[in-house]
């Protein structure tokens, strides 16, 4: 395959499914003649040898005195990128996001005569306001040859808010690795860590700490799933702002014992969490315009035959069938996030049933070689 560039700041080892996508897309596109530029964190030395790609790491940070703020990563990535296309062969030069990469990779690429792909995800589309940067935004968008769309919301988005042409639009949903996130694996032990045994009920969540998630409200709902006569406790992977945030709400709910906060899993050991669960819950909402563009944890969920809980908001509809592989609620309201959690628990058959479904679903249309073959076309 010819050579080609992604310019992106989120890229293994840096946590979530965004940077998980990327390097699935990229490992699958080609080995060393495929170059990632990227941002410089902790893990990187020992992550990158083994990688089949060319990774070029840049120490990135924005300055609150600059204006904009991120100057010096455009200037960074801007320097690195050009050398790079200089010295090689590009078929093409992708971007993560349209800022800062996509308008990077946008001038990159118009300089070499190559062609431009930015991935779109949803919540930045949605959350930078009308001003500067959202114009900025708007220009970058309208001007690549190919839009990578995660879901419909984000399609939606893309053609009615910022303007870009439907045909340069190419819908790539996120995948899901089910060969490593199935049904079956041993998960007992997980749960006996907790102190919990089979008649007690367990909810998860993955994710960045985030208020828009909703894992505050999933806590919020617990007393009520108490009151219904159900041993339920809940756990949490991730990190992020709201860590302190979350445990005080478990203080107030006084839930405290039921609420565990696991921070970050080894992907060894993140698929086994799923298998012990017996349901997944996100229920996201929209807050300020930040929203979520699919949510990749759904899939990884019902790969693992789990049934899920989503919010409305964003473009869960695309990861989430309603009473198929599991539940869409109003993330506003404590009540509805309740009455989700609690139809699941109370309805095991119907939740495993959800659950078969939806690992049915995610294999037969959310796998990588289907993605990696829509860019390769895009490519070519």
């Amino acid at each position: 395959m010819a050579s080609v560039m992604m310019i992106t700041e989120l890229f293994l080892p840096t946590k979530g499914g965004t940077a998980v996508s990327f390097d699935d897309d990229f490992r699958r596109l080609g080995g060393k003649e495929v170059h990632i530029v990227t941002a410089d964190v902790p893990g990187a030395h020992l992550f990158d040898p083994g990688h089949p790609n060319t990774i070029h790491r840049l120490r990135l940070s924005r300055r609150s005195w600059l204006r904009p703020e991120s100057l010096f990563i455009y200037v960074k990535l801007l320097a690195r990128a050009l050398a790079i296309a200089a010295r090689h062969d590009l078929r093409a030069v992708f971007a993560g996001r349209a800022l800062p990469e996509g308008l990077v990779a946008y001038v990159v690429a118009r300089i070499f005569g190559k062609k431009v792909l930015i991935y779109a995800h949803g919540e930045e589309l949605t959350g930078w306001g009308r001003g500067k940067k959202f114009k900025t935004m708007c220009f970058t968008l309208r001007r690549a040859d190919h839009v990578l769309a995660n879901s419909d919301f984000t399609r939606d988005t893309l053609i009615g808010l910022i303007g870009v042409r439907p045909e340069r639009i190419v819908m790539t949903y996120p995948t899901v690795d089910t060969e490593r996130m199935r049904p079956g694996l041993e998960s007992a032990d997980l749960r006996l860590r907790l102190g919990l045994h089979e008649a007690h009920k367990l909810i998860l969540s993955v994710g960045r700490l985030q208020r828009r998630k909703g894992f505050d409200q999933v806590i919020r709902s617990l007393p009520g799933l108490l009151r219904r006569g159900l041993d339920v406790h809940y756990a949490i992977i991730g990190i992020g702002d709201d860590w302190d945030y979350l445990l005080g709400i478990a203080r107030e709910q006084g839930v405290s014992e039921r609420v565990h906060m696991l921070g970050h899993v080894s992907m060894e050991e993140l698929p086994r969490w799923y298998n012990a669960c017996d349901v997944f819950a996100m229920p996201n909402r929209d807050i300020g315009g930040d929203t979520e563009g699919f949510g990749l944890v759904y899939l990884e969920a019902n790969a693992c035959g789990k049934p899920v809980v989503a919010g409305r908001a964003g473009g869960t509809a695309s990861a989430v069938e309603e009473g198929r592989n599991g539940l869409r609620v109003d993330g506003e309201r404590v009540e509805a996030v309740e009455e989700g959690l609690a139809y699941l628990l109370q309805h095991p058959e119907e939740a495993q049933r959800m659950g078969r479904y939806g690992r049915e679903r995610a294999v037969s249309r959310f796998t990588s070689d289907q993605r990696a073959e829509i860019i390769r076309r895009l490519i070519a």
